[in-house]
């Protein structure tokens, strides 16, 4: 047997088969890295780019936050003064009203006294009106029970008096065309 059967026969391969590890092709070089650099770049953009939207979306979340705090505050300062335009013009009524009670401490004529009571209630009326307070018209309308409180029910002097409101207890009020109070009424059966 030859030599190179001999070396055939232990590796299983003749020697030319065999993998030099210092051919060129192994070794490690300039080629090799210049491969993985732009992988390398690539990974630096996307991280660099997501940072960017990390920073934008913290941003955006404090500045929604902030939006959020302004808009609560700016509804608690509404909600704390809508009613300051009604009492400011309600205040001309107080001073009527307070005015009105000074006279009555003196006053003789009992006319002269209504009359100035009569005044102080149709300014304060006017007022109402003018801030979109409307009373509801309840008296021998049909009872409804979304706008009425039947408080009793009594028998209806009249066949056509059935089913509606007979007296008005307390009246019903509506703010702009909302209800903001029930009629209480009493009702015939």
């Amino acid at each position: 047997m030859t030599e190179k059967d001999q070396d055939i026969q232990a590796n299983g391969q003749p020697e030319e088969f065999i993998p030099n590890i210092n051919a060129d092709e192994n070794q490690s070089g300039s080629t090799h890295l210049n491969d993985a650099l732009p992988e390398e770049s690539e990974l630096e953009k996307v991280r660099t780019e997501l940072e960017e939207l990390r920073k934008k979306y913290l941003l955006l979340n404090a500045d929604f936050d902030n939006f959020k705090k302004r808009n609560a505050k700016e509804r608690i300062e509404l909600i704390n003064t809508a009613n300051k335009e009604v009492i400011i013009a309600l205040l001309d009524v107080l001073d009527d009203s307070e005015r009105a009670a000074k006279q009555m401490e003196t006053a003789t004529d009992v006319n002269a006294l209504k009359d100035g009571v009569m005044l102080v209630f149709n300014k304060l009326h006017s007022v109402l009106q003018a801030k979109g307070l409307k009373p509801m018209d309840s008296l021998h309308q049909e009872f409804d029970a979304d706008l009425h409180d039947a408080i009793t029910e009594i028998p209806a002097p009249t066949e056509e008096l059935k089913g509606k409101v007979l007296d008005v207890l307390q009246k019903g009020y509506y703010l702009n065309d909302k209800i903001i109070r029930h009629a209480r009424v009493v009702t015939g059966k």
